[in-house]
């Protein structure tokens, strides 16, 4: 039982080293060759987004409203790669089994 209590709060220790870390993680994706740009933080807040100023031109609304969507949903990836880069990382340290 001692190694499971042992093993558990290795885990929950892991467990808060990785919020700290995607906390201060921020990613960046570009669409339609950086016309547009989301930036988000690791807790997937988009924190800002950029639009090329040629793009504000009333004709082109729609293709920038699905530019701003694949660059987030890009981002959005990219905090996901973090977060299983660093879960796998930490996982394959404890010795588990499979990991």
């Amino acid at each position: 039982m001692t190694n499971l209590n042992k093993l558990l709060k290795q885990a929950q220790k892991m467990q808060e080293q990785v919020q700290q870390e995607m906390s201060s993680l921020e990613v960046e994706e570009s669409s339609g060759g950086g016309m547009v740009t989301a930036r988000m933080n690791g807790h997937k807040l988009l924190l800002r987004v950029t639009v090329d100023q040629t793009l504000l031109a009333p004709s082109e609304k729609e293709m920038v409203e699905d530019l701003i969507v694949a660059a987030v949903n890009g981002a959005s990836a990219k905090v996901d790669e973090a977060l299983q880069q660093k879960l796998g990382g930490l996982a394959g340290g404890m010795g588990l089994p499979g990991m």
